[in-house]
């Protein structure tokens, strides 16, 4: 029988391992200063409040945004809905909602829930094959104003990276509240709250070596939302409830080495070792050799570099998974997602041709993962491969 340890883990998009140096605060915050943030009254209490107060500087130091910038969510799907619901929720009229196709699924499911109530408007920007966004009409459809601009900074299929910065500019220059899903960016590449433009960022610990179950919304100093949840008026009255102290704590330590660690992580200078855009390049060198019809998404000249989203044409991305679920977990698309027997929006907002659709596979490669596993990875692709050609 397989057990998970012998399994090859190339799904980083997906969620990632805590880190033992975030597991160990996390467990002490949970075992021994388990106090609960809001009691005064004893040390138990300022000892949770001390951490979380820490990770607040922790968080804001990683993205150059201000401490008291930061609520504490359950992650990333409860910041966007807490920024387009409580952004919506203050207008009078139906709200304009700009929205790029290829967002994730908690961005496109909660303006088009709103806009199913009659209370917004979506305008769909335009991308292209490599999931770019066209900067020009982006400018156009802002110059007639909206209520809410959805902008996600890097994709969490292709792993496309956005020019936020420019976005940002854009959204500023004409008033327009900007929300980020930040969520596969933060701890990946560099993030300037303060400086480009953002108005709400939305972070997930679960996707940068922190606890599923815990993120983050950065409200823009000067910003008002309309709250989701009530009881107590914690974080400001933007978010009610009980803080998960240990949750925040190891985001907060997981935002910390993300900013030491991120630069020689991240980058392909041979100096950096295995860096993760190292082992990606790898990978996907062995497997065009070995599969000449292979198809790499996105845009290869502003991904992610733990990303490399393939399509083998003609071959269904199933018949693949099933041939190497027991020793390598690799997608066929968003976890959220995955579930579902659906084709990938964001691959068909890319006008893909069905036949690369249907191929697709989604690789994460990230802190933990080594050259042996790469090379192991790539002979149980190219083996499945060959398998099902002569089936053929």
């Amino acid at each position: 029988m397989t057990t998970q340890e012998n399994i090859i883990y190339l799904d980083y998009h997906s969620t990632t391992p805590v880190d033992p140096r975030v597991a160990e605060k996390v467990m002490y915050y949970m075992t021994t200063a388990f106090g609960n943030a809001n009691s005064v009254d004893h040390g138990y209490g300022d000892a949770a409040a001390q951490g979380v107060k820490q990770a607040r500087q922790q968080i804001a130091e990683l993205i150059n945004a201000a401490p008291k910038e930061i609520i504490f969510t359950s992650g990333a799907t409860e910041s966007i809905n807490l920024a387009i619901q409580g952004q919506i929720s203050q207008q009078n009229t139906p709200a304009k909602i700009i929205v790029s196709p290829v967002e994730h699924k908690a961005v496109l499911d909660t303006c088009k829930a709103l806009a199913k109530k009659g209370l917004a408007e979506i305008i769909w920007l335009k991308v292209n094959q490599q999931a770019q966004i066209n900067l020009e009409y982006l400018e156009k459809v802002c110059s007639d104003g909206a209520s809410l601009l959805c902008v996600m900074a890097a994709n969490n299929e292709v792993g496309t990276v956005y020019p936020i910065q420019k976005i940002g500019a854009i959204a500023q220059k004409y008033n327009i509240p900007f929300l980020c899903d930040a969520s596969q960016a933060v701890g990946k590449i560099p993030i300037n709250f303060q400086d480009w433009g953002i108005t709400y960022l939305a972070i997930s610990g679960h996707k940068l070596y922190a606890p599923k179950g815990v993120g983050a919304l950065v409200v823009k100093n000067g910003h008002h939302l309309q709250p989701l949840i009530y009881g107590g008026g914690h974080q400001q009255g933007l978010r009610s409830g009980t803080l998960n102290v240990p949750g925040i704590v190891g985001l907060g330590e997981a935002c910390q080495l993300r900013r030491l660690e991120m630069s020689a992580d991240e980058t392909a200078m041979p100096t950096a070792g295995c860096a993760y855009a190292i082992l990606r390049d790898t990978l996907q060198n062995l497997l065009q050799a070995q599969i000449p019809n292979l198809v790499v998404n996105g845009d290869l000249n502003n991904r992610l570099s733990g990303n490399l989203h393939i399509s083998i044409p003609d071959i269904p991305n199933s018949a693949i998974i099933a041939r190497v679920r027991h020793q390598l977990a690799i997608s066929t698309g968003a976890a959220c997602s995955s579930g579902v027997v659906a084709p990938s929006h964001v691959l068909q907002a890319m006008n893909l041709s069905n036949n690369v659709i249907e191929g697709a596979l989604r690789i994460g490669i990230g802190k933990f993962t080594t050259q042996e596993e790469i090379e192991k990875a790539s002979f149980l692709i190219t083996n499945a491969v060959n398998e099902i050609h002569q089936l053929l």
